[in-house]
């Protein structure tokens, strides 16, 4: 079984999750969001928002590849270029980290390692170009398992256009079990931090941690609404 782990680029944008194609809840405020979706034009937003990040600030998201099937991804950026960043009640993010967005995973990959590897993809990525941690907002909903989404199916019969917050928003409780700290308590939004300066600990911790918890996972059963 073959992995690669690649750059989320234009020409590659096609390959994620149907919902995550046309999903702005990041790259646009609220109110441009809603209006981006209920026009119909949140893909070409998409395109637009992922365009101008690479040629202003370069790679801004990773996709993993098992045996040529896109099996995961995850999307991380500057504050500066992620608006709904501003919505949240915890916010701003440090001027130091990179904000980690969302990640998703292929039900039939989980317990794989996929996770760790993207994780890791992000780490090296934010500690190649100086930056000092990763933060995150995380939903502080109760679930089962600490999961991050796994959700490549084309959305339910009359479901909206714009995916729920939760389902954007990963788990407070999978950002804890994969080394983030909490920095600011929230009841539903907490914003959580995990510094890059001990890469090499952190690496052993998160692989661990990740390992663990990505073999216990159960993929959740979408049903039509």
């Amino acid at each position: 079984m073959s992995r690669r782990l690649v750059n989320v680029t234009l020409d590659n944008l096609g390959d994620l999750p149907v919902r995550c194609r046309s999903c702005v809840f990041w790259e646009l405020d609220p109110v441009a969001g809603e209006r981006a979706c209920d026009s119909g034009a949140a893909d070409l937003e998409k395109e637009a928002w992922l365009s101008d990040t690479l040629l202003e600030w370069g790679s801004c998201g990773q996709l993993i590849y098992v045996d040529g099937l896109a099996a995961g991804h995850v999307l991380y950026a500057p504050p500066a270029y992620v608006p709904r960043a501003l919505a949240f009640p915890t916010s701003p993010v440090s001027p130091d980290a990179v904000l980690l967005m969302t990640a998703r995973l292929r039900p039939e990959f989980t317990g794989a390692g996929l996770g760790r590897m993207l994780v890791q993809g992000v780490a090296r990525d934010a500690a190649r170009r100086g930056i000092k941690a990763i933060e995150a907002f995380g939903s502080a909903r109760p679930a089962v398992e600490p999961q991050p989404p796994a959700e490549w199916a084309a959305p339910p019969r009359n479901a909206p256009a714009q995916p729920a917050e939760h389902s954007c928003v990963l788990p407070a409780e999978y950002l804890l079990a994969v080394g983030f700290k909490t920095v600011r308590p929230h009841p539903k939004t907490p914003r959580l931090r995990l510094d890059l300066k001990s890469t090499v600990s952190w690496k052993e911790d998160v692989e661990y941690a990740l390992e663990r918890l990505l073999s216990s996972m159960q993929a959740p059963v979408l049903t039509p609404r």
